[in-house]
């Protein structure tokens, strides 16, 4: 019986070493690790400069010239626009002119004085933006005097031999929605300086409005 105690003993002690990880083995503790302090010691900072934010400068609002490129002389850009604005300009002068539907006899009569000249315009000494505004208002306004115009746009002469005037008048009163007619002046009356033009009358004033 004790032998059997004493083999039963052995076998337990042998299962509990089996039991036992290999992990559980005493392992000696590391070294405990250097303080960085003591570690950088010898090493010696470098001396800061004050930092430097950059300023980016504001375009300027005027435009560069490139290389080569010079600005115009007052009279240069003066040439330049007349030599533009020529390219807009009527070819031909309509020496005269009526509406679609209207009589036969319409630029004969005008020609002829069947219709006395209510009222007259002078373009002489304008430009041509001051002529197409001038001759708006007048042909507004002329409709409650009379039928028939005269308008003086002048022979060119001053206009270094090109009568600029002239055919812009001609080419405005020809799309001019209360024009129905118009024809170059006799001699008498300006001839080629000048035309009588035909417009559409508008409602009479009553008596006693102003």
């Amino acid at each position: 019986m004790k032998a059997f105690k004493d083999t039963l003993k052995e076998i337990r002690r042998q299962g509990r070493l089996r039991d036992t990880p290999a992990g559980a083995v005493s392992v000696p503790a590391p070294p405990p690790e250097p303080d960085f302090k003591q570690l950088f010691s010898d090493v010696k900072p470098l001396k800061c400069q004050p930092r430097h934010i950059p300023q980016h400068k504001k375009p300027s609002p005027h435009p560069r010239h490139r290389h080569g490129q010079h600005a115009l002389s007052h009279q240069a850009e003066m040439d330049m626009l007349r030599h533009m604005t020529g390219l807009f300009d009527p070819q031909d002068s309509l020496v005269q002119y009526a509406r679609p539907g209207m009589p036969c006899q319409t630029l004969k009569r005008l020609r002829n004085g069947h219709w006395p000249v209510a009222c007259q315009l002078d373009l002489h000494g304008m430009d041509r933006y001051q002529a197409q505004d001038a001759l708006a208002l007048f042909l507004h306004r002329a409709r409650h005097r009379g039928p028939c115009l005269r308008i003086i746009h002048g022979k060119g002469f001053g206009s270094n031999g090109q009568p600029v005037l002239k055919k812009l008048v001609r080419t405005w009163l020809s799309h001019h929605p209360e024009v129905l007619a118009f024809c170059q002046a006799n001699e008498n009356m300006g001839g080629e300086g000048a035309l009588l033009v035909l417009i559409r009358r508008g409602h009479q004033p009553e008596s006693g409005s102003e």
